[in-house]
Formats: C-alpha cells, structure tokens, sequence
C-alpha cells in the first residue's frame, strides 16, 4: 500500500479514487481529483486519511455530535480525541481507565464523553478540559458497554459481566436503577424517548425494560449466538442489532408493530474465535448500517435491500467499530491493528 506521512504527525493521506466500492491507493501526489477525475465528496484532506497514535487495538470510536472531533478508546487504556479537519491530529489524551476502553459515547451536546471498561467502572469525562468529571463505580466485574440518552435528564446506561444493567443519572451519586439479568451483559441501548433501555448479551435475547416498571416487557429472539452491539435507528423506530451469528438485525421498535418484530437480516460480516465485541451503527439518514468484521473489513449495507453497498480494505487486524459521520459522506473505522481510517464514501 503506497503511504506518504507528514513528519512528525498521526495521521497520513493515502488514497484516491475507488472503482466499485473499494479504496484504491495512490501516491499522494495524485489526490486531485484531475480532468474527468472523481470529484471529492467530503472536506476530509485526503480520501483516507490515517490516524494512527494509539499503542494497542482500538475497540470504539464515535465522532461527536458536530462532526468535528472523533473519540477512540483503546486496550491502551486511553481515550484520544482527534481532529476530523485537516491533519486529524490528536489534540487530547484522556487519562483515568485501569483497563482497556470497550466503548464510548459522546453526550447529545457533545460536551461529555461517557467511557466503559474492564476496571469495573464507567467514566464521563468534560471535552472542554479532558477531565474525568464522574467515576461510576458499582459492577462487580467487566462493563462492556454503555449508552447515554438522547432527551430527557442525563441519563446513562451501562452493561456488565456481573449480569446486571445499571441506570445512572449525572448529576447524582451512585445508580438509580439495577436491572439483574441472568447472563453478562455485552450490549446496551436506550429506546428513542428514555423510557426504556434494551440489553443484550450473552443469552442471544434482546430484552426490553420498562424503566417506570423496572421489568422486562419484551424479548427480542432471533439472534443464534452471543450479542455484541446494538443502536436505535435516527428515527427512534428501529434497534439494529449485532450478533456472533454474524448477522445483523433490525427489530421495528414502534408501539404497534407485528410480534415478529425482526424486519430484516443482514450477512456477509465475520466474528471470530478473539469474541471481541463488534459494534454497529446507521447512517444519519438510516438508509445505511455499518459493521466492523473480524475479516478485516468493513461493512456497508443498503438498509432497504439488504445488498453489500460497500466492502472496504484497508485494515490489518480485527475492525472493531466502524461509524458514519453525522453530515458527510465519511466512514470512520477502528480496528485491532491500533488504526483508524477515515474514509469518503
């Protein structure tokens, strides 16, 4: 793969135009797009840009709400904060975790990031100052996961090996609400209005709890193994699911819907024997999800009909996270090599 590098920076531009769905590399002389060339779709630099600074595998990562700034968590136990415009530096450095960041989101103003790990607790950190503003710490093992709410008070969810969802609101101590499971927990997701948290893990069932009847009110069946990611659609109407059945799935959440409320399957990503926990995501308009894959690729799906829009090289390890950008034509992707790419679609 042909890579110029900037001295002395994280990230490098190493691509150009792509036939058919996959990146092509070029030298970095030829990016303009020439006569008749490509025309650039996005205000990224380059067509891939590079970002590399981590030193171990890269588990999650989320741009913020604006667009500007991506967050990535890390076995290395760090957080960094990276430019999306030109060079896409990392600017900031979130220090605290004693174990690996297995994932991460950003609050809906885009003025806290929300952190789960290994070392048993949660973390909100203040973007402005890169400080740890809230430790949560009550699982007795593992969190794997977490999610904040969309609206409402700042509410928090989060999903751990102890077998338990815990509910926890930000400007208070301690959880609100403790929601036992039988099995881990490896996947949490908020319902669009707050009123409810869906979990899943590592019974293959997606659960709906009810947050005033602190009970489940259903069960989501369909997935054959272990779930490892789940994101409520734009809209607030449907759950996209992941699961080590290596499909992913879209439940029709809405009030009304049929029993059956698996509307669609899609294949053609791969888990593997590192049951590392893959994530999935839509795209701003819900038109598209994305999945990281254990083959080293990324997915792209056409949400309605369920083709592969995109397979996309480029990583050397596990992609464990892979995201759309919230206003341009960008894929970002995160993978076990310790890499991110940022890519135009």
């Amino acid at each position: 793969m042909l890579t110029v590098s900037r001295e002395g920076e994280n990230s490098l531009a190493i691509s150009g135009p792509r036939p058919g769905g996959e990146w092509a590399t070029v030298p970095h002389s030829l990016q303009a797009p020439g006569p008749g060339g490509k025309q650039r779709t996005s205000s990224l630099e380059s067509p891939i840009m590079l970002l590399a600074g981590h030193q171990s595998a890269i588990y999650t990562m989320k741009f913020n709400p604006a667009g500007t700034v991506i967050a990535s968590g890390s076995h290395d136990k760090d957080i960094f904060l990276w430019h999306v415009r030109g060079d896409c530096k990392n600017f900031m450095v979130l220090r605290g975790h004693k174990n690996a960041v297995l994932d991460l989101h950003w609050t809906t103003d885009g003025s806290q990031i929300i952190s789960a790990s290994p070392d048993k607790t949660l973390r909100a950190w203040d973007v402005e100052t890169g400080k740890q503003i809230k430790k949560m710490a009550e699982h007795s093992s593992f969190v794997n996961s977490c999610c904040p709410s969309r609206r409402g008070p700042p509410l928090v969810v989060s999903g751990s090996d102890d077998g338990t969802a815990k509910l926890w609101d930000l400007r208070q101590r301690g959880a609100i609400q403790t929601f036992p499971d039988k099995y881990q927990i490896t996947a949490v997701g908020f319902s669009d209005a707050s009123d409810k948290i869906f979990t899943g893990g590592l019974d293959n069932d997606v659960k709906v709890w009810d947050l005033r009847r602190n009970e489940v009110i259903m069960t989501l069946q369909g997935h054959a193994d272990m779930i490892t990611g789940m994101q409520i659609s734009p809209d607030g109407s449907y759950l996209l699911t992941n699961g080590m059945d290596c499909s992913l799935r879209i439940w029709d959440m809405r009030p009304y819907a049929p029993q059956n409320r698996c509307v669609k399957i899609f294949a053609g990503h791969q888990h593997n024997f590192e049951k590392n926990l893959l994530k999935c995501g839509w795209s701003p308009d819900g038109s598209k999800v994305t999945a990281g894959s254990s083959d080293r690729m990324v997915y792209i799906w056409d949400t309605t009909s369920r083709r592969i829009l995109y397979k996309l090289p480029g990583h050397n390890g596990s992609v464990n996270e892979t995201v759309f950008h919230p206003t341009e034509p960008i894929i970002g992707s995160c993978s076990s090599d310790k890499q991110i790419y940022l890519g135009e679609l």
